[in-house]
């Protein structure tokens, strides 16, 4: 397994690469596909409704209260604003493929 340091990244230009590649479809399709795609998930989390693909996971809208944190520079307390934050959670299949191989 690869580590956090040497990891490549996936981008949506690699996903339409792949759509063409494997799907057969035009450039300009493919770019429409994934950009509908994720504006799909933006949308629904800007809802706030939760987004599940079955087998990959889920996204949710969770709250984070406000807190005191710290500095790392100063060491200062500093008031954190409560917050709103994606969390994605693996679904089953997905975290058989990646975890218990």
């Amino acid at each position: 397994m690869e580590t956090m340091e040497t990891m490549e990244t996936l981008t949506k230009a690699d996903l339409s690469k792949h759509l063409i590649e494997n799907l057969e479809l035009a450039k300009k399709d493919a770019d429409s596909l994934v950009n509908s795609f994720l504006d799909s998930i933006v949308g629904s989390l800007h809802r706030g409704e939760g987004v599940e693909l079955r087998g990959f996971g889920s996204f949710r809208l969770r709250d984070r209260k406000a807190r005191q944190g710290r500095n790392p520079r100063s060491g200062q307390s500093i008031h954190v604003p409560p917050k709103r934050v994606v969390y994605f959670k693996l679904g089953k299949e997905l975290r058989s493929r990646l975890i218990d191989d």
